[in-house]
């Protein structure tokens, strides 16, 4: 097999077993890839665009605009199915630009939106108010990366503001909800605002998740989809942080306004902007994961997806998951051998330590010691974006023998992942995953194979 997203393919290629494996990691990325996500998506016959169950007579113009990390493949893909009939449309990306076709690919900023982001917003909003008649087709492209990469920050509200405040609500814990209500209410576009510019006949966003559950009010922060939260939220949320105290004076009276009702909230699902709008996940982390089992399934395997949706500390997943693959071993349950385990989400790790890792990589370390001996076993933990921790690797691959070479070569591992230091581990053993970034993000990916 030709490996296109492994670059280390043929270093962690050890036996028959692992090979199986990286071709299902292989497909895996493939699945996520933008560019074929959306060309499973989009179709052209004759004069109708056929988006999954959604058919749309072509009598008027296509404008494509979009905003995330995996834009610009999404934006090639489309082009190549639709070509000159887009008349044109602005593309925000991390950091490409220049034009596809009638297309302008514009840069912002990532994680936290500055200058760029604010000017190449501006541009996109624009072009959306200054082209589009009643009887055209606009095509949202959202992807992970947009809540930083596409923002107009509301009236009296400044870039700085919704920075502030998005680091403030993460430093304290706030999860992806929480942090995406609060941002939201300082947005002119977040929340299904985005809407408010578009006078189109029809808006059909294509969407890859990066969010656990696949929330389209949380995926870039909701543009185009329904908001069900409300300005008491925010508040709620402010207090439940100790934010509201010190929250700026002009940040304030905006959310006071809100809740007085001096001013429009989100739009609602009951929002009429809504009957014209579809929202349509094109690539997911659980997407990936069906795709994978039915791959195995058809070489033999018993598979079984245990979640998308999973999280946690990662060491302590990583022995939650070892004593699942200990159980098939032992008992046939949940499934019975040849067998392929399955499950995506996204763990966290407390730092203790001071070495180099990520959340996948100490699960993995975390796993390999639950099931150090057991024969016939290989598994891997990893980023769909390329990217672990402040680590280069993606993650890494490991068997039953795992534990055992690294103490000859006189590792010890127990020490690594106090640590924290799981990429040291791995790149010494030549086990990290090194794909680079894959231009996709579908949170992280489990596969066991057990024989």
């Amino acid at each position: 097999m030709i490996f296109t997203y492994i670059k280390n393919a043929q270093e962690l290629f050890k036996n028959q077993l692992h090979g199986f494996l990286l071709e299902l990691v292989e497909y895996a990325l493939y699945t996520a890839d933008p560019y074929n996500a959306v060309l499973r998506s989009l179709v052209v016959n004759d004069n109708i665009l056929v988006i999954r169950d959604l058919k749309l007579e072509l009598d008027g113009d296509i404008h494509v605009v979009g905003f995330g990390k995996a834009s610009k493949r999404m934006v090639e893909a489309v082009y190549s199915v639709l070509g000159d009939r887009i008349k044109g449309g602005v593309v925000i990306t991390p950091s490409e630009e220049g034009r596809i076709g009638s297309i302008v690919l514009t840069r912002g900023d990532h994680p936290i939106p500055r200058e760029n982001t604010l000017k190449s917003s501006q541009l996109l909003l624009n072009y959306l108010v200054e082209n589009i008649d009643s009887n055209d087709i606009v095509i949202v492209l959202i992807s992970g990366g947009g809540s930083a990469l596409f923002e107009i920050p509301e009236e009296g509200v400044s870039l700085g503001d919704i920075a502030w405040i998005s680091r403030e609500l993460m430093k304290r814990g706030a999860d992806i909800i929480e942090l995406n209500t609060v941002r939201k209410r300082f947005s002119k576009v977040k929340g299904g605002k985005l809407l408010r510019f578009i006078n189109a006949r029809t808006v059909v966003s294509l969407i890859i998740s990066d969010v656990i559950g696949d929330r389209l009010d949380t995926i870039a922060s909701g543009p185009t989809a329904p908001d069900e939260t409300t300005f008491r939220d925010v508040y709620g949320i402010l207090l439940k942080y100790g934010l509201w105290n010190i929250l700026p004076e002009n940040m304030k009276k905006l959310i006071e306004k809100g809740l007085r009702g001096e001013i429009e909230d989100t739009l609602k699902p009951w929002n009429s902007l809504f009957s014209k709008t579809r929202n349509i996940i094109i690539a997911s982390n659980n997407n990936v994961l069906e795709a994978v089992a039915s791959k195995a399934r058809s070489s033999g395997y018993n598979t079984l997806i245990l979640t998308s949706m999973l999280e946690g500390e990662a060491r302590e997943v990583g022995r939650v998951l070892g004593s699942i693959i200990k159980s098939i071993h032992s008992y046939s349950l949940p499934i019975a051998r040849p067998a392929l385990l399955l499950a995506g989400g996204e763990t966290t790790v407390t730092v203790k330590g001071s070495g180099i890792g990520g959340r996948n990589q100490e699960l993995c370390l975390s796993l390999a010691l639950t099931i150090k001996g057991l024969k016939d076993t290989v598994a891997v933990c990893m980023g769909t974006d390329g990217i672990d921790g402040m680590s280069p690797a993606a993650g890494a691959i490991i068997d039953d023998n795992t534990i055992q070479e690294a103490l000859a070569m006189g590792l010890n591992p127990i020490e690594y992942l106090k640590n924290n230091d799981s990429y040291t581990f791995f790149s010494q053993l030549k086990r990290a995953i090194i794909t680079g970034y894959t231009g996709t993000n579908v949170n992280d990916l489990f596969i066991a194979v057990m024989k």
